[in-house]
């Protein structure tokens, strides 16, 4: 356990947990400060409504534990309340389909975090599994324009290397891999060269390292120590103050639902076996964050490094993009 970790602000990339109170009350048991948020992964836009409506339902419902983020300010009055902010995020644009006059509704119901597709070909460009990338579409160009403008942060994790490409050159903001892991460690197609950890970065981009454990290089025989090596290394690509976490937890889900993530569009063609999801051993749970940090000191982490990645560095690129 680690004492500096109380008095951290830490900060968690990407959650696409099975959101309720157990849930929440693990978030606040591992001292998280505020969390990307999943709403939308395959769903349209009648089902991310509900599911954006259900979620703003459980910051009322559980105020005690979390309460929702729409400016940076809110991330400094759920860490001083002693509650865990909730950013609403997706990891799609599905649910646009495909009405550009939907991206502001979103924003005003709460939306600040938005990956442009998942996994395979949408409205607005290509996935990481799709055979052939064609880049960015004219759609997509109006859609990432549009979130620049409201301050909606452009994710990139789940996108193919063209699309990616195009939208970091097209965006006039920062950009994110809000969750990925380097291909240096694990050849796969989820996870990112060096030489695309270095461009997102020379454009003043940002990478949130996952702990997902298909991609992680020892896969399910993965503890917390091969998390933290997996964050050094790239850091020594694109440097610290370019680096936070992204986990990507997945807590309170069966099979049935890495089966639906693992399918195009959730009922199509299988794109990746993802096997047995088993998070590296000290960070099974949320709760298990303090672990994350003392591995951090355990390596031989100076303080200031371990604060910008646990969460400063997130803070930081929140205040870059979004328009308050």
């Amino acid at each position: 356990m680690s004492r500096l970790h109380d008095d951290l602000i830490v900060f968690d990339g990407l959650i696409v947990s099975n959101f309720d109170r157990s849930v929440y009350e693990d978030m606040r048991k591992g001292g998280v400060t505020a969390a990307n948020c999943t709403c939308c992964v395959w769903e349209n836009f009648h089902d991310t409504m509900r599911n954006m409506a259900r979620l703003r339902q459980d910051f009322v419902a559980h105020s005690d534990l979390i309460t929702q983020v729409c400016k940076v300010q809110d991330i400094y009055d759920a860490r001083d309340q002693g509650k865990t902010g909730m950013i609403l995020g997706w990891q799609n644009t599905s649910g646009l389909e495909d009405r550009i006059e939907y991206l502001e509704l979103f924003y005003r119901l709460g939306l600040r975090i938005v990956q442009l597709t998942y996994n395979t070909q949408n409205y607005v460009g290509s996935g990481c599994y799709e055979s052939v990338d064609s880049g960015l579409s004219d759609f997509g160009r109006d859609v990432l324009a549009g979130m620049n403008s409201l301050g909606i942060l452009c994710d990139l994790s789940h996108v193919g290397p063209k699309t990616s490409e195009d939208a970091i050159l097209a965006s006039t903001k920062r950009v994110a891999y809000s969750h990925c892991l380097p291909a240096g460690l694990k050849a796969h197609p989820r996870n990112k060269t060096d030489e695309q950890l270095r461009f997102i970065a020379g454009h003043d981009g940002f990478v949130g390292v996952t702990m997902f454990p298909p991609f992680l290089k020892n896969g399910t025989r993965s503890d917390v120590s091969d998390y933290v090596e997996a964050i050094e290394y790239v850091i020594n690509i694109v440097g610290e103050d370019a680096v936070g976490i992204g986990t990507d937890f997945t807590q309170g889900y069966d099979a049935s639902f890495f089966e639906w993530i693992s399918r195009d569009k959730g009922t199509g063609r299988l794109l990746t076996d993802l096997g047995e999801i088993v998070n590296p051993a000290g960070m099974r749970e949320i709760g298990d964050f303090p672990n994350l940090t003392a591995a951090m000191e355990k390596r031989g982490w100076p303080v200031g490094r371990i604060e910008k990645i646990m969460g400063e560095n997130w803070v930081q690129l929140l205040k870059d993009v979004w328009v308050e």
